[in-house]
């Protein structure tokens, strides 16, 4: 175990006055999450909100909804390269798991491919916002509303962003977002549902209305969790949890035996402060991600705007090897450099052998070469020189050793990665 300054890479830290508000919130009753509610329903400028114990269970239950007024209809089309919670929460929700290859430039659907995608069959499409770079939604909702599917946003890495001036998870019929340790704003854990259709909220307050509350000493265990959490995020000690192999910092899990609970009166008061911490987080995350934009010349980030509110800013480098060498060098530096997720989610082994024959070139493309920069207040001016000599050194351009900067086209006989000149 090697003590060293260490960057998380992504946070969104508690204050103490944040862990007050989650302690006071044991004694609050269910005045905190009233208050939480009608601030988002504010904010998002929604009908009906709903609070949840984590984005997969937002979206289970939201799945669940769907499925209750569409129950002639089964299938839930979603990206090849997404979080493995959301295969998770569809295989929990008793529906079928159905992909659509990517855009590389964006991570969103392959435009050209989706409409193939959607069937008779297809119950709802699912964009997801990954990092916080929006999806195509205008495409989406116009091509879903002739066919009759909901569109139901996974934007649990974009809350906060927009779209055509539009907040990304109120476009579609119901959104969601994550209250996650490292998303914008976190209790730990925690889920939002938001939606402005009187029927598909009604669907959901019919399903939350069977969801219990946490007991007692599970909300303890959480505040503790919590604690520990606004405590070790920080570089100078988060080397500590990032080196125990048990707690498997920063690894994807696919687990469809997750609970789905309401949110606690003590996880809200924990979010009593969300708005102003996400407007900040939002502000650094734009400032830094601009930085790395003028200091990486010549490579753009996936998304192509550095003015987004990234919650990561991720790169397409050279090759699998490339990535691997990035990601090793960035772990011996303690400079929060990721893989994010590893393959595709047709590689998913619970769920493989649904996908038997199935091809997504550049889904698995983007899984072999995406890393992710962190953006957090805590990335400093040192640490932004370290990450930039190893995404692309000073005087080296094309340096094959340690950088790249790729277009990414679709060709006749298949996906291909090609080299500016």
């Amino acid at each position: 175990m090697r003590v060293r300054r260490t960057l998380p890479p992504s946070a969104a830290p508690l204050s103490l006055r944040d862990l007050w508000s989650g302690f006071k919130g044991f004694l609050a009753g269910e005045t905190y999450l009233k208050s939480l509610e009608e601030g988002i329903k504010e904010y998002f400028g929604v009908r009906h909100v709903f609070l949840v114990s984590s984005g997969k269970a937002a979206l289970y239950l939201i799945l669940r909804s769907l499925k209750s007024l569409r129950p002639v209809r089964s299938e839930v089309l979603i990206p090849a390269y997404t979080c493995f919670s959301v295969p998770s929460a569809i295989v929990r929700a008793g529906l079928k798991v159905t992909l659509c290859d990517i855009d590389a430039s964006s991570l969103d659907f392959d435009q050209k491919l989706l409409g193939e995608g959607v069937t008779n069959r297809t119950l709802c499409v699912v964009p997801n916002h990954l990092f916080g770079i929006p999806s195509r939604m205008d495409d989406i909702v116009e091509l879903c509303r002739e066919r009759n599917v909901f569109v139901l946003e996974d934007a649990a890495q974009a809350m906060g962003g927009r779209h055509g001036g539009r907040l990304l998870g109120t476009i579609g019929d119901v959104g969601f977002f994550s209250l996650g340790r490292g998303k914008s704003v976190t209790c730990g854990s925690g889920g939002i549902i938001v939606t402005n259709s009187e029927v598909i909220g009604r669907a959901i307050d019919r399903e939350y209305s069977r969801l219990a509350f946490p007991r007692t000493k599970d909300d303890v265990v959480e505040y503790m969790k919590a604690v520990m959490m606004s405590l070790f995020i920080r570089p100078q000690l988060y080397w500590i949890p990032a080196a125990l192999p048990f707690l498997k910092l920063g690894r994807t899990f696919f687990d469809s035996g997750f609970t789905a609970m309401r949110l606690s009166p003590m996880q809200a008061g924990l979010c009593i402060d969300w708005r102003r911490r996400l407007e900040s987080a939002m502000s650094v995350r734009k400032k830094q991600a601009a930085m790395f934009c003028r200091r990486l010349k010549g490579q753009e980030p996936v998304g192509g705007v550095s003015s987004l509110p990234y919650l990561r800013l991720p790169f397409l480098v050279e090759s699998r090897d490339r990535k691997r060498k990035i990601c090793a060098a960035s772990n011996r530096k303690g400079l929060g450099i990721t893989q994010m997720y590893p393959f595709p989610i047709n590689d998913v082994p619970q769920i493989a052998h649904r996908f038997a024959g199935a091809a997504f070139p550049v889904a698995r493309f983007v899984a072999e070469r995406l890393v992710t920069i962190p953006l957090h207040e805590w990335v400093s001016d040192k640490d932004r020189d370290e990450m930039v000599r190893l995404l692309l050194p000073a005087g080296s351009g094309h340096d094959r050793e340690t950088a790249g900067s790729f277009d990414v086209v679709r060709a006749a006989d298949g996906f291909v990665g090609k080299e500016r000149a």
